[in-house]
């Protein structure tokens, strides 16, 4: 697939070991948002897809395209899990989920959700190339990409060669988890991102009798990790037994309680981006030249 996606590029006129892609001629994507976290199992697509549903619901066109490749959960838990994807021409076209929301997988094209994507970093990174050159996303008011978890070639990909104009970060309450916190909230200082602030998953869980927080995972630490690193505190979100059987069912956009993640909708929605500051170098892409100013912006070129 990716290599395929190589090709093409090359055939098209294109510099397929650009570090920028290109957008095609038929989308207009206002605003792409990563969602990111340190480790994996936070619930960071929960937040991604939450998300989505918040946004659309509010009446705007809404993307997801699921950057976790060789982990992707998206599609079950918007009811996707037997569909594929469809092609016109060179084009890719995303599904469509019942309330609108357009989502791009690894897992649509693959014959069963449980069949492993045993792909190196370069194919991983072609991959998400085609997803965003080669795929009929058409008009979009947000793209909201699902990252991997951890900062390898997959979100250095993303955050080089996308216009990704903020970030959310996930965490969970434990120790570990707030050391990596550290780690998403460097790379996108690196990469030059602003973050709109963080969300804690699986916080607490409501008593079913007298509605009493459980901590499970020990107190929050939202606040005290928002503000060793400077940025905002989001939400905290509980574990409801009803949303994690709603993601399985693929039910989450008939589920979703209408006031989950109310800061980060408000957050996402309000977000009005820098204008962009042009490098010394000249180069086009400023990311890239951040984080290789210290070859001279020799990864730029």
């Amino acid at each position: 697939m990716a290599c395929q996606g190589y090709e093409n590029a090359k055939s098209e006129g294109k510099n397929p070991d650009s570090l920028t892609f290109e957008e095609n001629s038929l989308n207009n994507i206002k605003h792409v948002v990563g969602v990111i976290s340190g480790k994996g199992g936070v619930g960071k697509s929960f937040v991604t897809g939450s998300l989505a549903v918040r946004l659309a619901r509010a009446g705007y066109k809404v993307g997801i395209m699921d950057a976790d490749i060789t982990g992707p959960s998206i599609p079950r838990m918007f009811g996707l899990r037997d569909r594929q994807l469809e092609t016109l021409g060179n084009l890719m076209l995303p599904c469509v989920t019942t309330h609108g929301v357009k989502v791009i997988s690894a897992n649509l094209l693959l014959a069963n959700e449980d069949d492993p994507v045993l792909w190196r970093g370069p194919v991983l990174a072609g991959a998400i190339r085609q997803f965003w050159e080669e795929c009929d996303w058409g008009e979009l008011d947000y793209l909201l990409i699902d990252m991997p978890p951890g900062t390898g070639d997959v979100a250095l990909t993303v955050f080089q060669s996308l216009p990704v104009e903020s970030l959310v970060i996930v965490s969970s309450p434990q120790d570990l988890v707030q050391m990596v916190v550290g780690k998403a909230v460097k790379m996108a200082d690196k990469m030059n991102l602003p973050i709109l602030g963080l969300v804690e998953n699986m916080s607490y869980l409501p008593c079913p009798d007298c509605g009493k927080e459980i901590e499970l995972y020990g107190p929050s630490r939202l606040q005290e990790s928002a503000d060793h690193y400077g940025i905002a505190a989001l939400d905290r979100l509980p574990i409801i037994r009803e949303l994690a059987e709603a993601c399985d069912q693929g039910t989450i956009e008939v589920k979703l309680p209408s006031d989950l993640l109310e800061k980060t909708f408000e957050a996402v929605e309000n977000f009005v981006p820098a204008e962009p500051v042009q490098p010394s170098c000249g180069c086009s892409n400023k990311s890239c030249c951040d984080a290789n100013s210290a070859q001279g912006c020799s990864g730029c070129h």
